[in-house]
Parts: structure tokens; sequence; C-alpha cells
């Protein structure tokens, strides 16, 4: 007996995107169709409604889904289910045909891959729509995308989806439409498109906060040499990897004091109204990730879930945890990308990946909204590229092809066979030894902004960003994080004032020179009061008016900008 259509009157309702978007697709009713949402969207529950259209109206007979990996298959059938669309995950390319129970299949890209012809005979056998989710993943490799391409050419409708439509690389992505623009460069265009700053103004996803620890690094290189720096600070990036690295080393004091200080959020937002939020530690390797829950455990009392890999048993300890109130999960590929946990509130970034399309689908995890006022935080080492991408989280990206490609981060190859095979490589470490680290709070981003000053780890002063209340608007998380930056200077001047009544130096000695790091920080500070000031004149906000001044000055967010930067914006929003 034929698997009965899927009924559309059981179809939760649409939110805005999502019906502009389908309006959108059923008046042009054509083959490829391309929709960019951000994640915690809803990407999912659109294609399966444009799914069960077309089912019911007869333009298609069968479904196809396409998802990069195991886990995400399990999660696409089950979501399926509910709306009465019967999707097979467990099909395997030896198996030919799907059966008469289900609707259609779905598949890993690494599957179509491995036989695309014999998901082209599936394709050409009945009218077949196929939904390839974060299509962005078919440009991972020419057997992938060749593969994709010869599999469902046949199909009577594609549609693609993702949350991050770019790659830094120059590999098309199959089926995506590419238009030149004034430079010459092919840039991909999309039919639909749902960023992050729209859903944050819906309410659809939660505002994040960055708090980005600095603090003083040593290692020793293979030549026998110990160095040391202070992370954040200006330098090569050999010097920016090894103190990144040295930072992360399980053996140190920052991944702990960074680890006490993120539970302590947790905590914060537990207590506040979110009383199942979960935190996730994203490691670089499986060694990494054993040991980072080894120390969540020593900090906590509690034990932390691992989940390591697509192996045996990875979907149900995701799914467990998911479904449970369990503080902490540690892992290193499968919750990098698709995999919906809403109560992921507190993340730790505790890895050396630092590609544009990697970190926007690690802090992806975190932005789903449940309830009106949920805020998410994440903990991140202050590496200026880190820093530029958090700053940068609203900005909308298209795949580019043929333009000249920058070194985007310091170990992008090393975590990128990290993701494949999740062996702990030790390259960089036969380079240098981490000798040790310690952990202070540099600075919180939010919104493109950069608020607070330096605090070490444990002190009251971080503290104060701790504990913000968990149920907040975004504007009165910019509000509040402006009023604890003028506190903290506030108290600031008290103190140097104290100091300097105290003081039986002359009045007229010299001040001690700053650093350069000293003299950022002092800038960034000053900034950041001009642009409270303008913001409080104008009710414009804080990110505004520093893209403005990133318009009008150039250069990369503050949080990355040189002291000549910071002083021209300066100079120029005293002018505003």
């Amino acid at each position: 007996m034929a698997v009965r259509t899927p009924a559309l009157e059981t179809f939760p309702p649409l939110r805005a995107w999502q019906r502009k978007a389908l309006v959108e697709y059923l008046r042009r009713r054509g083959e490829d169709f391309t929709a960019v949402a951000t994640p915690g969207a809803g990407k999912t529950t659109f294609a399966l409604r444009i799914a069960a259209e077309l089912l019911a109206d007869g333009s298609v007979e069968a479904v196809t889904v396409v998802a990069p990996t195991e886990h995400l298959k399990t999660q696409w059938a089950d979501a399926a289910a509910r709306v009465g669309i019967q999707l097979d995950a467990a099909f395997r390319n030896a198996d030919l045909h799907s059966s008469a129970d289900f609707h259609g299949a779905v598949v890993t890209y690494a599957q179509v891959g491995m036989a695309p012809q014999v998901h082209r005979r599936r394709t050409m056998t009945r009218r077949t729509l196929v939904i390839l989710d974060e299509i962005h993943h078919a440009g991972d490799s020419r057997t992938w995308g060749d593969g994709v391409k010869a599999a469902f050419e046949p199909a009577v409708r594609r549609l693609m989806l993702t949350g991050t439509p770019f790659r830094s690389d120059d590999n098309p992505i199959p089926f995506v439409s590419y238009e030149r623009g004034g430079d010459g460069l092919l840039r991909s265009r999309a039919d639909s498109v749902y960023g992050y700053s729209d859903a944050l103004r819906d309410g659809v996803v939660r505002p994040v906060l960055f708090l980005a620890y600095s603090g003083e690094t040593r290692w020793r290189t293979n030549a026998g040499e110990e160095l040391a720096a202070r992370l954040g600070e200006p330098m090569t990036q050999d010097l920016v990897a090894q103190a990144w690295r040295t930072a992360l080393d399980p053996a140190g004091d920052w991944m702990p004091q960074v680890l006490r200080a993120a539970d302590a959020r947790l905590t914060v937002l537990r207590e506040a109204g979110m009383p199942d939020a979960g935190g996730l530690v994203i490691a670089s390797d499986q060694q990494a990730a054993r040991s980072y829950a080894k120390l969540i455990e020593q900090v906590t009392g509690e034990r932390a879930a691992v989940v390591l890999s697509d192996d045996v048993g990875a979907s149900a300890r995701i799914a467990t945890f998911a479904a449970s109130e369990q503080r902490w999960l540690v892992a290193v590929r499968m919750v990098s990308e698709g995999v919906d946990i809403p109560r992921l509130a507190v993340g730790v970034y505790a890895t050396s990946a630092s590609t544009p399309l990697y970190f926007a689908q690690a802090i992806g995890r975190f932005v789903r909204a449940r309830r009106p006022g949920e805020t998410a935080s994440v903990f991140l080492p202050s590496v200026p590229h880190l820093l530029g991408l958090a700053s940068e989280m609203e900005v909308e990206r298209d795949h580019v092809l043929g333009k000249p490609k920058d070194r985007e981060g310091f170990d992008d190859d090393l975590l990128d066979r990290a993701q494949r095979d999740e062996q702990a490589s030790g390259e960089l470490e036969k380079r240098f030894a981490a000798l040790s680290a310690t952990a202070e709070l540099d600075q919180v981003i939010f919104d493109g902004a950069s608020f607070g000053t330096a605090a070490q780890a444990g002190t009251p002063e971080e503290e104060e960003y701790l504990g913000l209340p968990g149920l907040l608007t975004s504007e009165q998380v910019a509000s509040l994080l402006a009023k604890r930056q003028a506190d903290q200077l506030a108290a600031q001047r008290r103190r140097a004032t104290e100091r300097r009544a105290e003081s039986a130096a002359p009045a007229s000695a010299p001040a001690a020179p700053m650093s350069a790091a000293q003299r950022r920080v002092a800038l960034r500070r000053q900034l950041n009061a001009l642009v409270a000031a303008q913001h409080h004149r104008t009710g414009q906000p804080h990110g505004k008016i520093h893209a403005e001044l990133r318009r009008l000055c150039g250069g990369p967010p503050s949080a990355q900008a040189t002291i000549e930067q910071l002083e021209e914006r300066i100079a120029t929003v005293q002018t505003l």
C-alpha cells in the first residue's frame, strides 16, 4: 500500500520569513531554489513544508534529503515524521531503492559521492524533490560536488539550504547560481535570505555575548628557546598561533580558569530563568576533548558528556544530553553544525579553527531562542582574528569565486584533519611545548562593540560581567554592558586619584610611558565611551555607530584596530 500523503493542516504555523519564502517558491515553481537562513531560524520546517506542498499537489512523488552527517540524517527523519513525511534514515547505497513504506530517504553527501549512479537511478525512477541541507558541503571535495551534480541533475525540483553560504575556496557549489559583480567576481545568489540580524530583530534567535580572555602564555620551541607572550597583543601569525595553542593546553591554568568562569555564567543563566541551560566546549581533537571533560569534572564536580565522532552511539549521546539537564557537553565535530540542542546557552570556543565558515557554524549552536529574553554567552581566546569574527556576527556573506585568498586563521588544515578523522595531530606540538598560561577577561563583544576593561579571573570585576542577568533584550544587554564599563572606569579613576594622593613622589614626576598594548586598551575605552555618548544623544545602537565609523575611517572592528585607526575613529566620532 502506498504511503499516505502528508496533511498540510497538521503543520505548525510558519514564521514570517518562512511564509514569505514559501510564497516566493510557489510563485516561481522553478527547478532550483536556494534559501539562506541563519542557524536556528527554522530551515528544516520550511523545507518540509515545501516537500508537503509538492507531494500534496502531485508535483513530486518522492523526497530525498542530503545532509552533512549521520546524526543529521536521524534528525531530519524524526522532524519529517512529526509532520507526516516518512523518510528512510537507514537507507544504504546497497539497497538501491527505498521501501514503499517511505516517501523517500535521507542520505549524506559522502554516501552520494561514493555511489552517485545509485542515487541518479533513484531520482530518475520517480519525480523527486531533492533537499540539499547545508549545500556548501557539496563543495568540500570534487568527489562530493561531482557526485551531487551527477546524482541529482534528473530531479524535477532541488531545494538548497544553508545557514553559512560562503566558503574559503573556489570550489563552485552545485546547483547554486552565481552572478558577476562590478568587480568581475562571481558571487553566489540566494532566492531567499534571512540573516542573523533579521532573526535577532524578530526574536527568533538569541543575542550573543562574546567574553574574550587574554593572559600570559609561555612555551618552549623545538630549539629549546623559551618564549612568552600576552594573548591578544599584536605579533606575528606564528607567535599568535603558538600563544593560542598554549592557552588551550589542558595542563595550563588558562583553560581551568575559563571553564570555571563559563560554569559560573551557566549557573547565573540557570538561576535567572533558564533552569535547563547547557554548556558546550568545542575542542580541536579527541585528546583535548577528553582532557577538557576531566577539567570540567574537577571544576564543577559533575561529569560532562563527551561526543567524539559519528561512531555508533554518538547520536544517542547527543539526544540524551539534549533531553536532560546535564550541565556540560564536550565535542569535536558532532555539534559543529546542524545539530539541534536548543538549551545550549554557554559555549567555550576551545579550538584553533578560525575560518569564518567554521566559526559561524559553531556559534550557530547557541543562538536558537525558545522564549523572549534568553541570551547566549560564548567564551573565546582573545585572538585578533576571532575577535573580528565575533564583531561581525551580523555580516552577511556570499560565496565568492576568483577572489585572492588571504590566509584566514592559523591552524585550519590541522583542524580539517581533526574534523575528518578526529585523530590528535602532533605536528604543531613537535614545534613547541606549552609551559604555562593564565587567563584574564580582556573584553566583552556585543553587537559589534567592545566593552569592559581587563579583569583578572576570579575577581569582582570579572564577576560583574559573569553575573549579567540571564533574561535580557538586546537593548538591555547593550545598556547594562555600557553601565558596567562606566562603573569600572569610574572605579579605576577613583583608585588612581587615591594612589596619587598617597604617593610621595613629586607631582611633576613624568608618567611611565605606556606600552602599545596599554595604549590600545586606553584608546578602546575612550572610543567606547564616546560611542556610548553618541548612542545617548542619537538613540542609535552601539553597533551601528561602530559600523559607521568603520565605513568612514576604514579598517577592521575595534577589537582588531591599530592605534592609528582607533585614534582616527575617536577624532571622527567627536565630529558626528
